[in-house]
C-alpha cells in the first residue's frame, strides 16, 4: 500500500473504523454474544396485554402511535436507554472520546471471557455473520437516534420497480410520505450556515458533482437548523458544527422517533414504553394468544427479572436483525410452528458504502459541519438506481484533509438468516461478491467522479463488509402481506426494516419504513382493531 493510501486508510480507521470498525473485533464472539448476567434472586412475572410492540424505532413508533389514537393500549418493549437531548447535553457519546455509551453490552469483545471495556447498555449492536456484519442501534427512538438523518422519498419508477405495485406509490405520495415528513418536521440546510466556515466540505462536494455532470440537491433532515446556527454564534457547545453528531446529536434539534411519534403516543396516556426490557423469545401459546419472553435488565446488563408477557396482538418492529434473529430462532425449536418457508430469507444490506474521500492539496476544513447538506441521485434507470451523500468527518484531533462519501443503491443480491443449533442462534449469511453489480458498475464510478483523479478514495467496505441499513428477513409478499401480517398467523404482524424486500429503492430506509407502517396502520386500524387486535 502507497503511504499516500495508508494515511487515506489510517484516516477511515480514525473516522470510521473506530466507530464502525470497532465490531470487527466482535467477531471472535458467538453470534448470540455473550449470555447476559443473571441475579440470582431474579424473580418471574407474568403479565397479559391487550397489544405489545416489540421495538421503538421507525415502525415501532408510528404503530404505537396510531394503535393508541385507535383506542388500543399498547405496551412497548425498548432493551435500552432513553437518550434526552438538549442544548449542552453530554447524552451522546462523542467520537473523539469513545466510551462505554458506544456499544450495546452483548456487542463488547471479550478477551479470555472478559469484556475489554465496561459493559453497558449502549447505542449500537454489532451482529456478525458470514461476509458481513451489519448494525443495529439500541435505545428509545431505534435507529434514528443515531441515523445521519437523510430522508429520501423514492420516485414513482424506482418505487414501483422495487416494491410491489399494489402499495400504490400514488396513495403513499400523497399521503403516507408527506404524513411521515410532517411527523419528521423534515428541513434542508438554510444557504446562511452553508456559507460558514464550518461547510466547507459540504460546499466542495456540490462543486465537484456539478463539475462531473451530476444532479446535486439538498437532503431533507429531521432536524431543527436553528440549533447549527445557534452554534456558529457560540450560543452552544458544537454538536451539528463540528461533525461530532455521528452517534446522536447532544444539543436536541433533531427530531427523531423518541421526541416525535413515542412523545406523542405516550401523551395519549395509552402507550406504556418499558426500558431495559430485552426480549429473549417468542411464541404461541396454545389459546393462539402470543407470549413474549422478556429480561428486565440494567444498565449492565444484569437480569433483574424474567418477565412473560401474554397478548392478543404482537407487533414484531425490533429492526430486520432482530425480529428475523427472532422468528427464525421462533420456527426453528417449533416455539411459533408453520412459520412461512421463507422467513429469513430476500435480506440485503440496501447496497451501503461508506468511503474516505481524501485531497491532500485542497483539503475539506477542519472541523466539518454535519450531518449530511447535499446529495446526488443518480435514479434514471430504476435497475440501476443509485444516491451518493456527503457526510461530516467526525472531528478525529488533527487535519485529516478528508471527508466522508456514502452511497447506497438498488441491488438484486440477497442473504439469509439460518438457524444454527450449536449457537441456538439464527446466523446472517451473505456472498461474498454480494452487491457487486450495483457497487462497481454504479456507486464507484460515481463516487470517483466526484472526487476527481487528483483524490484518494477509500472505500471502508473493501477492508470491512457491513451495513447500517439491513433490510428483510420477513418480507411483504413472501413472508407477510403489504399491511404487516404474518402469513397464517392472526395477531402476529411485523412492521419494521424487516418487511421491506431488501432495498429501499436507492434511498435510506427510514422515511420508507415509516411511511409502510403509516399506510399498514391506516389499513389495520380499518380492519383489525376490534377483532384481531
Amino acid at each position: 500500500m502507497s503511504e499516500l493510501k495508508r494515511r487515506a486508510f489510517l484516516t477511515g480507521a480514525a473516522a470510521v473504523a473506530a466507530s464502525l470498525a470497532v465490531p470487527q473485533s466482535a467477531s471472535a464472539q458467538s453470534p448470540a454474544g455473550p449470555r447476559a448476567r443473571r441475579s440470582p434472586t431474579a424473580p418471574v412475572t407474568r403479565e397479559d396485554h391487550r397489544a405489545v410492540v416489540i421495538g421503538s424505532g421507525f415502525g415501532g413508533g408510528v404503530a404505537a402511535l396510531r394503535l393508541a389514537e385507535a383506542g388500543v393500549p399498547v405496551v412497548v418493549l425498548e432493551r435500552g436507554i432513553r437518550w434526552p437531548s438538549g442544548p449542552n447535553a453530554e447524552t451522546f457519546p462523542r467520537v473523539s472520546a469513545p466510551d462505554k455509551r458506544f456499544l450495546w453490552h452483548q456487542s463488547v469483545p471479550q478477551i479470555f471471557g472478559r469484556p475489554i471495556i465496561e459493559p453497558y447498555a449502549g447505542l449500537l449492536e454489532i451482529v456478525p455473520g458470514e461476509n458481513m456484519t451489519a448494525l443495529c442501534a439500541a435505545g428509545v427512538g431505534g435507529g434514528s437516534l443515531v441515523y445521519q438523518g437523510m430522508t429520501l422519498q423514492p420516485d414513482e419508477a424506482v418505487f414501483n420497480a422495487h416494491f410491489p405495485n399494489e402499495l400504490d406509490w400514488q396513495t403513499m405520495n400523497r399521503v403516507h410520505y408527506p404524513r411521515v415528513a410532517q411527523m419528521l418536521k423534515l428541513a434542508v440546510a438554510p444557504d446562511e450556515l452553508i456559507a460558514t466556515p464550518s461547510y466547507r466540505a459540504a460546499r466542495v462536494f456540490a462543486e465537484h458533482a456539478q463539475r462531473a455532470g451530476l444532479p446535486v440537491e439538498k437532503i431533507p433532515m429531521p432536524i431543527d437548523w436553528s440549533y447549527a446556527l445557534a452554534e456558529t454564534r457560540g450560543e452552544m457547545k458544537p454538536s451539528y458544527t463540528n461533525g461530532d453528531g455521528a452517534f446522536g446529536v447532544n444539543n436536541g434539534g433533531k427530531h427523531s422517533i423518541d421526541v416525535t411519534y413515542l412523545a406523542a403516543a405516550e401523551a395519549t396516556g395509552r402507550v406504556d414504553v418499558r426500558t431495559l426490557h430485552q426480549v429473549t423469545d417468542v411464541a404461541r401459546a396454545k389459546d393462539g394468544r402470543w407470549t413474549v419472553h422478556v429480561e428486565r435488565i440494567d444498565r449492565a446488563g444484569t437480569v433483574l427479572e424474567t418477565k412473560i408477557l401474554t397478548t392478543k396482538t404482537l407487533v414484531m418492529a425490533a429492526g430486520s436483525l432482530n425480529t428475523t434473529k427472532l422468528l427464525v430462532r421462533a420456527a426453528a425449536t417449533g416455539q411459533i410452528p408453520d412459520l412461512p418457508d421463507a422467513l429469513g430469507g430476500n435480506w440485503g444490506t440496501n447496497a451501503d458504502r461508506i468511503y474516505v474521500w481524501t485531497d491532500l492539496a485542497t483539503g475539506f476544513g477542519v472541523p466539518q459541519g454535519g450531518p449530511v447538506v447535499y446529495g446526488s441521485k443518480s435514479w434514471a434507470d430504476p435497475a440501476t438506481a443509485c444516491t451518493v451523500i456527503q457526510a461530516s468527518m467526525p472531528p478525529v484531533g488533527f487535519d485529516a484533509r478528508s471527508t466522508m462519501l456514502v452511497g447506497y443503491g438498488v441491488s438484486e443480491s440477497r442473504g439469509s438468516f439460518r438457524y444454527d443449533s450449536a449457537t441456538d442462534n439464527a446466523v446472517l449469511h451473505w456472498p461474498k461478491d454480494g452487491d457487486t453489480a450495483i457497487q462497481t458498475g454504479h456507486i464507484d464510478p460515481i463516487v470517483r467522479r466526484i472526487a476527481g483523479p487528483a483524490s484518494i478514495v477509500t472505500d471502508t467496505n473493501d477492508y470491512f463488509p457491513s451495513t447500517w441499513h439491513p433490510l428483510g428477513g420477513a418480507s411483504m409478499g413472501t413472508v407477510c402481506d403489504l399491511e404487516g401480517r404474518v402469513h397464517d398467523q392472526p395477531g402476529l404482524y411485523v412492521l419494521d426494516g424487516a418487511l421491506l424486500p431488501g432495498s429501499a429503492a436507492a434511498c435510506n430506509p427510514s422515511m420508507t419504513i415509516a411511511a409502510v407502517a403509516e399506510r399498514a396502520m391506516d389499513h389495520l386500524v380499518r380492519t383489525d382493531v376490534g377483532t384481531l387486535i
